[in-house]
């Protein structure tokens, strides 16, 4: 076996692990609601979620080529195919590619373990800038295109980034607020009853726009790879088998579900009924599938987590944790920079070692660190049996009204 074969391998089963771990961070976006509500039990809502999530991995390739083509300044742009548009040699590709995979899972298991719904998203995005900045300078990053429109990380991930939740908020708001308003005088347990068959609909719906979505980034970054390598020359097409094995690793990792994520979501952030779980969810689907389509590489985290916050709004005297929300954001605002970091420092170790040894001693560590997290989760562990417990004071501040 060749040094680039070894890494290559070494960045698929990386990239292949980063998409489990995008899985089980997710599974809240979709499920928590449901879950919170008991319109799904716990384990009918992971397993109902992870095959929606498999075939919404094969139902477009938009964000797949964002991540090809709009995030690491490789190709130029006036060359005529792949092989001949590289910008930085395939090798210092594979390099940059496996670093930023390794920040971007470091993050993921770090706010899995703090129960912060955090984006697996920028972790991915923010992990491949810091190893590109450290690789070759700002200036191999594509920040934004060439400038005739909105494109590179500017337009298709720090834009989405701040517009997905305020839109999905205010959508949620205004919904759960309808719903509210047309259901007055229907006795209640007509209506949580009725929203929680609602409530089965709306979450495939997002847990399918999330597959539309989410899995494509993992099947950028693995025909990014595949390019340097050349054993891929098309910037406007995925392999088939790469769409195959990204799907399978998503749908697993989201059929084992995030319990700690899924915990906060549905029950600390906002004391949530049925009908604003409908509401959460169907403004969660649309914002995803409409930027799914525009190929924008957005936070479905971001999404779910301003609807279900944009329901507590808009239900006249809901409880909303703000304490909670404001270290969600706080997360957010990190994720790019710390996976960045992460990233960065995962390229100078690889660079110390060279090509092969240091993708090696990358791997390695990435294998040490996920093994202590993980040990570290089990002290406390939340799974299926304890993710709708009460949620305890010493957890978050106490509940404030929203006004």
């Amino acid at each position: 076996m060749t040094t680039e074969t070894l890494v290559l391998v070494l960045v698929v089963v990386t990239a292949l692990g980063f998409d489990f771990t995008n899985g089980f961070h997710d599974t809240g976006n979709a499920m928590a609601t449901s879950i919170a509500t008991g319109a799904l039990r716990p384990k009918v809502a992971v397993a109902l979620s992870a095959v929606l999530n498999l075939v919404g991995a094969f139902l477009s390739v938009a964000v797949a080529l964002t991540v090809t083509n709009a995030v690491v300044k490789t190709f130029d742009a006036e060359a005529s195919s792949a092989s001949q548009a590289l910008t930085v040699d395939g090798d210092g590709l594979l390099s940059i590619v496996l670093a930023g995979l390794i920040g971007g899972i470091v993050w993921n298991l770090l706010t899995w373990l703090l129960g912060l719904p955090s984006s697996s998203s920028h972790a991915l995005f923010g992990g491949l800038i810091g190893a590109t900045i450290t690789s070759l300078g700002w200036n191999g990053v594509n920040w934004v295109g060439d400038g005739t429109k909105l494109d590179g990380v500017v337009g298709k991930v720090l834009l989405p980034a701040v517009a997905a939740p305020v839109v999905a908020a205010i959508v949620a708001g205004v919904g759960t607020w309808m719903i509210y308003r047309i259901t007055v005088g229907v006795a209640e347990r007509f209506t949580n009853s009725g929203f929680r068959w609602g409530q089965i609909g709306t979450a495939s719906l997002v847990s399918l726009a999330h597959g539309t979505n989410d899995a494509q980034k993992t099947m950028g970054v693995i025909t990014l790879a595949l390019i340097a390598t050349g054993d891929w020359d098309h910037t406007d097409a995925i392999p088939l088998w790469v769409k195959v094995v990204c799907a399978l690793a998503i749908a697993l990792g989201t059929y084992l579900g995030g319990w700690r994520i899924i915990r906060t979501l549905g029950k600390g952030l906002v004391e949530i009924e049925s009908p604003q779980g409908v509401a959460a969810e169907a403004s969660s689907a649309a914002v995803i599938l409409a930027s799914s389509h525009l190929g924008f590489a957005l936070s479905t985290t971001h999404v779910a987590t301003g609807s279900i916050l944009g329901t507590g709004l808009g239900r006249p005297g809901a409880a909303v944790r703000w304490g909670v929300a404001g270290r969600m954001v706080t997360a957010w605002l990190l994720t790019l920079p710390a996976a960045g970091i992460v990233g960065g420092l995962m390229w100078v170790i690889g660079h110390l070692f060279g090509l092969g040894g240091g993708s090696v001693v990358e791997f390695v560590i990435l294998v040490a660190l996920a093994g202590y997290l993980f040990w570290h989760s089990r002290k406390q562990p939340v799974g299926a049996h304890n993710v709708n417990d009460e949620w305890e004071s010493s957890q978050a501040p106490e509940l404030e009204v929203a006004r």
